[in-house]
């Protein structure tokens, strides 16, 4: 899953401390996120978006993965 965080952040010039202590969450937290090492819960994705006054979705991007068919040929 990838995030807008950074972007939504220095939009609004925002430090990732300060974002941290609006979601209740360390600072690396934050980091970890926008780095793509870390998948928020649902909680702290709300949180997030709701600090940036945004939908989940127009901050954090789904993408399906590909389901494997078994009746493929290998």
């Amino acid at each position: 899953m990838n995030n807008r965080i950074k972007v939504l952040r220095a939009e609004r010039n925002l430090k990732q401390e300060e974002l941290a202590k609006l979601v209740e969450v360390r600072r690396e937290t934050i980091v970890h996120l926008e780095n793509n090492r870390y998948m928020p819960s649902l909680k702290l994705a709300y949180d997030i978006a709701k600090a940036f006054d945004k939908s989940i979705e127009e901050v954090f991007i789904f993408e399906e993965k590909k389901e494997l068919n078994f009746n493929d040929d290998f």
